[in-house]
Formats: structure tokens, C-alpha cells, sequence
């Protein structure tokens, strides 16, 4: 008989035997919650050690000089706009805030930013300019008080970025312009305030607002998850990446309050590409679209860069403009329907354009020699993490106005000489300094001054030809019992035989003798024949020592073709040569950096002025009187048909073999200048030092149009009358009586009188100096 089993007893077997998979599967559930609690306290670990510690690597920030007004300071009111509008200040009817600047005019009304500076802090405040001429004629107050000098904030040029090439502005959240947060909110994640780190709501919503639109509108992610995801994971697309940010972004939420959330959002998101550069933060991509500081930004500005967040490149208001004014004014309507701004307010924004700059007002290509100089300076007293990492503010002496002018002198010169075969293979290196100060103030790299690459006013070492010539009459004008400025020399061929049996002949550039001359005209003419027959008579060795007074590093050895220039220098070395000269016999040596600041705005280290008087004050008188000779005759006498007579200015050209090289080395009260002309395999050019690199020096100083060069008379320096055509004393009545300086106790006897009045000023220099 066959027994069949109840429902009931076969259900008791089937219990039993789920037994073990339900024990199992409870096992596995605890481990999986151990697991996930031990990921948990990983993950919370890594969100607070990352967000409490050191956020992020700012790169150091390099500054120009602050631009300072005064009356009575000699400065154009075209060149006064042309650092506003580098500096973004936007034109406006009245001066209505930080940033605005209203022009009516010789009048320019200005409402500055503020900045801290190294010294102090240098508050915004609302400053009236009147200019007559190129001068500051008045500045005052807005309420009309006098100001004695005003400041502007230096202009950004660039930055020394990490290997990753991040770059961001720091920014507090009391620093955001209105309407940011509110527009941020509302486009992003409208339940930020509410929600615990993810919104289920806010998902379900954007789920529902895409499907009804039919388009991507809104994101499903809280802004604490976008954070999250920026700012500690990757962009790979998965659902365990995907849960990890969710769990991070609750972490993040229970433990720091929701306005640090924000500010670290308002600093991390990315916003844009500038070449290998990335634009992180809404303050570096106010400055790089729109060249204004983040708290200057209107509501039709900050809605364009928070419709950016959604795709910086596919908005880049750069490149797509119609795409962006699309998605800038559909922000504006986001803002209407959440009652954040009225209509009317949201239709004037969408009126107006895009207002982006044409280029990155921060790209770290726009002045690269420069930067490159400033980095190897700082390299010397800052480890590489200290300035790519820790925030560091540069403070420098680049003056952007000299910069673009020494730009737009040597492209227009090497237009002009385009003409000729060979120009289009020539490349420059140019230097601009103070000559009181050494200070570094312009500085060009190549014929295309804007982009990096090697610098050839650092590191092309070519011979410097006649450039060496002042060094060796100073080294003969320090013997004033031997040597004056009329002296005679034999300018008249010879040859020396060198100790490797080679024999030296020297020749002039016109392949000519020219006989018995003044020593000063053989500067002022460059005749290498009577300089080199000079300098063979000093000494070579003496003369190596002149220049290394003269602040030449560099070992030559003495042969005699260093007399005429064999040795070779950078741009910057002969600068550095030329300083010396031009800052009556003081070694200032050059520098382009003034003071470093940290982060926070602390001092760290300032650069002084140095200064080392190296030549008595008569000698260098005397030198320059000659090298300002080589201007008025000489083979610099070409810049008096582009510059006023009235201008004094000292220089001396320089060309080497085959016109491989073309040098102008000259200054004035206020700026030295030197120009490189040359090609970089060393082949031949076209071109002199008179007819190449003098005619872009010549350029530039017509546009920076200097102060004439105003040397005192030195207490060991005399004027004495002397015959033209002999160099005879003579007296002031006299015909071809003209007057020379000389060291005192080395001028001729004066001549008899010749019958003839002399005007009354002369008759009593010349008592006077008799006299003395």
C-alpha cells in the first residue's frame, strides 16, 4: 500500500533544506555590511583628510609693476586707457563702482579695486586724472581733496603652474557677486540647502523635466555629488563609481557645513581650457573670460558662467558664441521660474552680448621671456614646489606699457627692412631697463615676442663686436695724465703677431685709414684700428678688468681680438655691461623681481636695490660725453631724423664678422635699451648695427619718447675752450673754440684772447672753471 506524504510535512522539508541558503545568505549579508561599513570609514577618511587638510596647489602669481600717479608725472592719457583696458576696467558713464572707469576728454574718472601689496593694503577708492599733454596735470578725490600719488593694481601676467597644469583664484564665499549662489542653486541643485549630500527628489524631478522637454536640461546630481566627483574621483562612467560618490557625498555632508560644500564648488569646478592650461574656479574664469575680478560680474556674466558648468567646452563663449548666448539666456529663464530675478530684469540681461574678451586675459604665453627671467630668479631662493604649489605672489618690474611698445618697435623696424634678402631669417633679443634702479622693465625672446620657446635675450651668446669698445676708452680715460677725449690717436693699419704664430690685422668697417684723430672720435666713429692700437697700448688683461668692473662674468682670454669684440654675451650680460655706464660708474645689478608674497598676503622676501659705485664719477662723464658724440656724429647719428634734437642720448653700435651680428647697446635719463638682430644658425645678414638693430632701438625710443639724458658735472670734472681743428687750448673769442670736459688738472693752458667778444655767459664759464 503506497502511503502518500501530507502538503504539510513536504513544506517542513523544504524548509529545512532552505536552512543552510538562508544561513548562508545572512552570512554573506554581515560580511557585505562589514565590508561596506570598513569602505565607509576608508572613504570617510579620505574625504576629510583631503577636504580639512590642503585643498588644492596654487600656482604662484607673477604681477607687473603697480602703475602710480602723481602730478607731474610724464605719462600719456592713451597710454593711461590702454593699462585700463589690460586691466579690465570697463567703460562706463560715471565711475559707478570698483572697476568702472568714465572718460570726458583730458578727464578720466576711475573707481579703483584695491590690492594688497607687499607694504600695505591700498583700498578701492574713486580717483579723478587730468592729463595735459603727456602729463598728470591733476588728481584728486572724488570729493575734490588733493591726492598726492594714487595707485592701480598690477595686471596679472602669468602664473608657474604644477606639472598637472591646474590654475585656479582662490575666492571666499563673501566674495561672490550677487545673484551666484542663487543662480547656481537654482540651475544645479535646487534642494542643496535640504538635502543630506543626494536628492532623491531632485533626481525624480530632472528624470521628469528631460523626458518632458525632450533634452538634457537638468542633471540628476546634487552639487555636493559634482563636487565629490571633482574633486576626489574620476570621470569614468559606472554604477559602482557612480555609488561611491553618493556614499562620499553624504560623508562630506556630515561632516562640514553646507557654505564650506559651496565655497570648495565655487573653487574646484572646472570652467574652461587655455591650451594646456585648466581654468578651475568661478575667479580664474571671471579674470580669463571677462578680465574683471569675480565681484565685479553682472547677472547677464554670472549666468553665462554658470551655464557653463554643464559643458565648458561645448559653451566655450569663445568658440561657440550662439551656443552659449543660448544656454546664458535659458539660465536667465531658469532664474524667472524660480522667482530668483523678475522678468524685466532677466529680459534686460538677455539683451546684452556676450562681453567676453577676445583672448585669455591670463594666458601664461603673453609675455614668456619675461616669465622665464622671473622663474630663474625666484629658482635661486624657492624650491619648485614653493612656487607651483603653495600660492606665492610675485611682485615684478615689468612695465606692460614698455613691453608693448618695444614689441610694436621691433615689428614695424623689421617690416620696414623686410625689403632687403636674408631679414625674414633674422631673430631678436631685446632688453628695457632702468638705469638707476637695474630693474628689468620689458624684455623680448624672439620676433614673435608672445611665444615661448628659446630665449635669446637670455641665452644667445654672440660676439658683441664694437658693444666692447666704451670699455676699453674708460679703461684710458682713468688715466687722465695720459689719456683725455683729445688726446690724439693714429688710426692707421698695423699687424701683431700672437703667440701661436697667427699674425693680426685688423681692419676699419670701411676698409679706410683716417689718420691722426681725437681719441673721442674713434668711439664716436668706431675705427677699430686706432681703438684696437689703443687698447693694445692699456693692456689687454687691463682691459678685461674694465669690464669685469663693468659687471661682465664672463672669463675671455686675452688676445687681441677681444679689442674689437670676439668675445661673446647674452642680450641681458651686455644690459648688465651697459647699466654700469649709464648709472654714472654704479654696478646696479639687473633684476626683474621686487618682492614675493605668500597666499595669505604675508612677506616672504623682497628684492633691494643694490648699488656699488665701481668707475669715479669724471671718468664715466668723460665717456659718455663721447658715446653721446656717437649719437650726434657718429655711427648712431641716424636717430635724429626720427627724434628731436633736443633729446640727449648715449649709445654705441655694434656689428660682428660678416654682419652676423647686429648690435645697438644706448640710454637715457630713464631707460637703457639694448637690441640683438641676428640669425640662430650664425649665417650672415643684411644688416649693421646701424642699419639693423639701431633703427629698432631708435623705434622704440621714439615711442616711449624718454627724458633726455642729465648727467651732473662731477667736482673732478672741468669744461675748458679748446681749438676744434687742434685740441689746443684756446680762448672763447676765439674761432672753432668749442668747449670739452676734462678731469681736472689734465685740460690745456687756455690760448690768448682772439679780439673778439664773446658772449657774456661763455667768458664767465670759462672764469669759472679757470678759477676752480
Amino acid at each position: 500500500m503506497t502511503r502518500t506524504r501530507s502538503p504539510r510535512s513536504r513544506s517542513k522539508r523544504r524548509s529545512r533544506g532552505m536552512r543552510p541558503w538562508l544561513g548562508w545568505a545572512f552570512k554573506l549579508g554581515l560580511v557585505a555590511l562589514v565590508v561596506l561599513a570598513g569602505f565607509a570609514v576608508y572613504l570617510d577618511a579620505v574625504v576629510q583628510e583631503k577636504f580639512s587638510g590642503k585643498r588644492w596647489t596654487v600656482p604662484a602669481k607673477v604681477y607687473a609693476r603697480p602703475l602710480e600717479l602723481f602730478v607731474g608725472q610724464k605719462l600719456a592719457k592713451s597710454d593711461f586707457l590702454k593699462e585700463l583696458d589690460a586691466l579690465g576696467y570697463r567703460r562706463e558713464s560715471a565711475a559707478s563702482g570698483p572697476g568702472a572707469v568714465a572718460v570726458a576728454g583730458n578727464n578720466i574718472e576711475l573707481h579703483t579695486r584695491g590690492f594688497q601689496f607687499y607694504e600695505s593694503s591700498e583700498p578701492a577708492q574713486r580717483v579723478r586724472v587730468r592729463f595735459s599733454g603727456d602729463y598728470v596735470a591733476g588728481l584728486n578725490q572724488a570729493n575734490g581733496g588733493n591726492l598726492a600719488v594714487a595707485r592701480l593694481e598690477p595686471m596679472l601676467i602669468g602664473g608657474l603652474y604644477p606639472a598637472h597644469q591646474e590654475d585656479r583664484v582662490l575666492i571666499k564665499l563673501e566674495q561672490v557677486p550677487p545673484y551666484l549662489v542663487e543662480t547656481l542653486v537654482a540651475v544645479e541643485d535646487r534642494e542643496f540647502f535640504n538635502h543630506f549630500g543626494v536628492s532623491p527628489k531632485g533626481i525624480a524631478r530632472a528624470v521628469w523635466i528631460n523626458a518632458t522637454a525632450g533634452q538634457l536640461r537638468q542633471g540628476g546630481s546634487t552639487l555636493t555629488q559634482q563636487l565629490v566627483k571633482n574633486f576626489y574621483l574620476t570621470n569614468e562612467r559606472s554604477l559602482t563609481r557612480k555609488a561611491t560618490e553618493a556614499m562620499m557625498a553624504v560623508l562630506l555632508e556630515l561632516h562640514y557645513d553646507k557654505k564650506d560644500i559651496l565655497e570648495a564648488y565655487l573653487n574646484e569646478v572646472f570652467l574652461g581650457q587655455d591650451g594646456q592650461r585648466a581654468v578651475h574656479g568661478f575667479g580664474l574664469a571671471s579674470q580669463y573670460f571677462f578680465s574683471q575680478p569675480l565681484n565685479e560680474l553682472k547677472l547677464d556674466q554670472v549666468a553665462l558662467l554658470v551655464g557653463m558648468v554643464k559643458g565648458p567646452t561645448y559653451y566655450n563663449p569663445r568658440r561657440n558664441p550662439e551656443r552659449a548666448l543660448e544656454r546664458r539666456n535659458l539660465v536667465l529663464d531658469i532664474l524667472v521660474e524660480q522667482g530668483v530675478v523678475a522678468a524685466e530684469v532677466a529680459a534686460a540681461a538677455k539683451q546684452k552680448p556676450l562681453g567676453v574678451t577676445q583672448r585669455g586675459s591670463l594666458a601664461d604665453s603673453s609675455f614668456p621671456a619675461f616669465l622665464d627671467l622671473v622663474k630663474r630668479q625666484l629658482r635661486e631662493d624657492y624650491r619648485e614646489a614653493d612656487l607651483t604649489e603653495e600660492g606665492l605672489r610675485i611682485f615684478t618690474s615689468f612695465d606692460p606699457i614698455l613691453q608693448l611698445k618695444a614689441e610694436a618697435a621691433l615689428a614695424d623696424s623689421l617690416k620696414r627692412l623686410s625689403g632687403r634678402k636674408g631679414v625674414d631669417q633674422v631673430e631678436a633679443g631685446m632688453v628695457v631697463t632702468n638705469p638707476e634702479t637695474g630693474e628689468v622693465q620689458a624684455l623680448i625672446g624672439s620676433r614673435q615676442p608672445r611665444f615661448a620657446g628659446f630665449n635669446r635675450a637670455l641665452d644667445a651668446l654672440r660676439p658683441i663686436g664694437s658693444l666692447i669698445k666704451p670699455a676699453i676708452y674708460l679703461t684710458a680715460l682713468e688715466r687722465p695724465s695720459q689719456f683725455t677725449l683729445t688726446s690724439l690717436l693714429e688710426d692707421q693699419p698695423f699687424s701683431i703677431k700672437g703667440q701661436d704664430g697667427q699674425v693680426w690685422r685688423p681692419q676699419n668697417y670701411d676698409r679706410k685709414a683716417h689718420g691722426t684723430i681725437y681719441l673721442y672720435q674713434g668711439l664716436a666713429n668706431s675705427y677699430n684700428l686706432s681703438t684696437a692700437k689703443l687698447g693694445l697700448e692699456l693692456g689687454v688683461p687691463n682691459v678685461l678688468k674694465t669690464l669685469e668692473r663693468l659687471g661682465v662674468e664672463r672669463k675671455w682670454p686675452a688676445y687681441p681680438s677681444m679689442l674689437l669684440g670676439a668675445g661673446a654675451l647674452t642680450p641681458m650680460e651686455v644690459a648688465d655691461m651697459y647699466q654700469t655706464l649709464a648709472n654714472g660708474g654704479f654696478n646696479t645689478p639687473l633684476r626683474g623681481i621686487r618682492s614675493v608674497l605668500t597666499a595669505e598676503g604675508e612677506p616672504l622676501k623682497r628684492y633691494p636695490y643694490q648699488i656699488q659705485q665701481r668707475f669715479d664719477a669724471g671718468a664715466i662723464y668723460l665717456l659718455q660725453n663721447a658715446m653721446q658724440r656717437t649719437m650726434r656724429e657718429g655711427t648712431g647719428r641716424s636717430v635724429y631724423s626720427q627724434l628731436p634734437g633736443s633729446l640727449t642720448l648715449a649709445g654705441k653700435t655694434g656689428t660682428s664678422n660678416d654682419s652676423r651680428d647686429s648690435w645697438f647697446a644706448g640710454f637715457s635719463q630713464d631707460l637703457l635699451a639694448v637690441v640683438w638682430l641676428g640669425r640662430d644658425d650664425n649665417g650672415p645678414t643684411p644688416l649693421t648695427g646701424a642699419s639693423g638693430a639701431l633703427q629698432v632701438w631708435t623705434d622704440f625710443m621714439r615711442k616711449a619718447d624718454p627724458l633726455p639724458l642729465d648727467m651732473p658735472l662731477p667736482d673732478n670734472v672741468t669744461q675748458a675752450w679748446v681749438d676744434a681743428n687742434t685740441g689746443q687750448g684756446t680762448d672763447p673769442s676765439c674761432p672753432n673754440a668749442v668747449q670739452m670736459p676734462y678731469i681736472r688738472g689734465s685740460e690745456p693752458l687756455p690760448g690768448p684772447s682772439c679780439g673778439i667778444q664773446a658772449p657774456v655767459d661763455s667768458v664767465m664759464d670759462w672764469v669759472r672753471g679757470w678759477l676752480d
